[in-house]
C-alpha cells in the first residue's frame, strides 16, 4: 500500500482529496502547515491558522488518518515573506501563491513527507497530472483542470519533473460542486466552507495593510498620462525593423514617462503599494472613466495613470523573459535560440488564454502576442501552454 501525505489546509478541496485517496487504497497521513506567525505583522486579531488548523484535524478524526500540524513560519519568512517585500520596494509586483507551491509545499514540505517515508505528496489543486514515455523515459504532464472555472495549474507552474514525479492531484478531474458534494455526503466539516480569500500565508490581510507593516508610506504624486501622449505616438509610427528580435525588443518595452508628460491629479502614500491595471485605491475623481494605474516609479515614487480601460499605455504586445528567469516543466519541449513555436499564454491567474509565438534569443524569451495585452505586470508570471498542458513558464521583466 502506498503512503501518500496530504496537505490538509482546513478548506473543502484538500479535505475530499484525503477521502479520495483512501478510497483508491491510499495509506493517507493528513499534515497541516502553519505558515505565518509574526505578530509584527498582523492587522486584526483573527486567527485564520488556527480555526484552518482545527477543521484539519476534525476531518482528519473523520477519515480516521494520522494528522500533525508542522511549522512552516521560518522558511516561509525566508524564501516568500523576504522576497516579497523585496520586490514591492523595487517596484515589482511578485506572485506569492505560485512562490509557495516552488518553495514549500513541493519543496520543504515535499522533502519533510518524503523523509516520514511518504511515497506522494497530494493537494487540493483543481490540476491533473498525466504520465507518458518519451524516446522511452518517463515525462510528467501538467495538466489543466476539467473545472474551467477552478483551473489552478497557473499556480503550478514552476514545477520541476522531479517534483511532479510525486505529486497527486486528486480532484482535478471534478468539478467544485462535485468536490462540495462529496464533502456532504461524507459530512466533513468542510462541506460549506468558503474558499479562503487574500495571501497564501496571513489569511484574512488585505495587501496593501500588510505591505503597510514593512514599507513605510511616503507621499508622491499622481500623474494623468493623456491618450494623446507624444510616446504613444512615435511608438506606433516605427514599424521598419531589421530583424524580429529588434521588433520584439521594441515592443516589448515599457513606456517610460516624465512628471512633466502629464498633469497632478492626485497624491499617493507609496508607489511600491500599487501595481498596473489596478483602478481601486487611487481616490481620484472628476473623470468620465475611472482612472487605471499604467505605470509606476519607485524611485521618484510617481504613480501615472490613464482614464479608461482601454487607455493606450496599458497596452503592450510582448514582453521578454530573462533566461535565468525561463523555467520549462517539459525540459524535452525547450525551444533553442533563433527557434518559436505557437502556444496559449496567461499573463495572470483566471486570464482567458491568449494566442501568442514564444521566441528563443541568447539571453532570454520573448512572448508575442496576437492581441496587445493589458497590464503586463512585471514580477508576475507568464505561463504557456499546448491545448491544455502547461508546459513552461517565467517571471515577467
Amino acid at each position: 500500500m502506498k503512503k501518500v501525505v496530504v496537505g490538509l489546509s482546513g478548506g473543502v478541496d484538500s479535505s475530499v482529496a484525503a477521502y479520495l485517496l483512501q478510497q483508491q487504497g491510499y495509506e493517507v497521513i493528513g499534515l497541516f502547515m502553519k505558515n505565518w506567525h509574526d505578530d509584527s505583522v498582523t492587522i486584526s486579531n483573527e486567527c485564520p491558522w488556527l480555526e484552518d488548523s482545527n477543521d484539519a484535524l476534525l476531518v482528519a478524526e473523520k477519515l480516521g488518518i494520522p494528522f500533525q500540524t508542522i511549522d512552516m513560519s521560518e522558511p516561509y519568512k525566508q524564501r516568500i515573506v523576504d522576497y516579497m517585500f523585496s520586490e514591492y520596494e523595487n517596484g515589482r509586483t511578485p506572485n506569492p501563491d505560485v512562490l509557495c507551491n516552488r518553495e514549500i509545499k513541493f519543496d520543504v514540505f515535499m522533502k519533510l513527507a518524503l523523509s516520514l517515508g511518504a511515497d506522494f505528496v497530494a493537494t487540493g489543486h483543481y490540476c491533473r497530472k498525466e504520465e507518458i514515455l518519451v524516446k522511452g523515459k518517463s515525462v510528467y504532464r501538467l495538466l489543466s483542470g476539467k473545472d474551467t472555472n477552478k483551473d489552478q495549474s497557473y499556480f503550478l507552474c514552476q514545477l520541476s519533473q522531479e517534483q511532479l514525479s510525486k505529486a497527486l492531484f486528486p480532484i482535478g478531474d471534478l468539478q467544485k460542486s462535485q468536490v462540495r458534494a462529496i464533502a456532504k455526503e461524507q459530512d466533513l466539516i468542510t462541506a460549506e466552507k468558503k474558499d479562503s480569500q487574500g495571501l497564501c500565508f496571513v489569511g484574512k490581510v488585505r495587501l496593501p495593510e500588510f505591505l503597510q507593516q514593512k514599507l513605510l508610506p511616503k507621499e508622491g504624486d499622481i500623474v494623468q498620462i493623456p491618450s494623446s501622449w507624444e510616446g504613444y505616438i512615435q511608438k506606433d509610427k516605427q514599424m521598419s525593423f531589421e530583424c524580429y528580435e529588434n521588433e520584439l525588443a521594441f515592443r516589448s518595452q515599457r513606456f517610460l514617462y516624465k512628471r512633466t508628460d502629464g498633469k497632478v491629479v492626485g497624491k499617493h502614500q507609496g508607489a511600491h503599494y500599487f501595481t498596473k491595471g489596478q483602478r481601486k485605491g487611487l481616490h481620484v475623481g472628476g473623470t468620465p472613466e475611472p482612472l487605471f494605474v499604467i505605470e509606476t516609479d519607485v524611485k521618484e515614487n510617481i504613480i501615472y495613470v490613464g482614464e479608461g480601460h482601454q487607455h493606450r499605455g496599458l497596452f503592450r504586445s510582448a514582453l521578454f523573459i530573462k533566461e535565468a528567469d525561463v523555467h520549462w516543466v517539459r525540459p524535452d519541449l525547450v525551444l533553442k535560440n533563433g527557434e518559436n513555436r505557437s502556444v496559449l499564454v496567461r499573463i495572470r491567474y483566471r486570464q482567458p488564454l491568449q494566442k501568442a509565438t514564444l521566441f528563443k534569443v541568447e539571453n532570454g524569451l520573448y512572448i508575442h502576442f496576437e492581441e496587445p495585452q493589458s497590464a503586463i505586470t512585471e514580477g508576475q508570471f507568464a505561463v504557456w501552454y499546448q491545448n491544455d498542458e502547461l508546459i513552461g513558464s517565467g517571471v515577467i521583466c
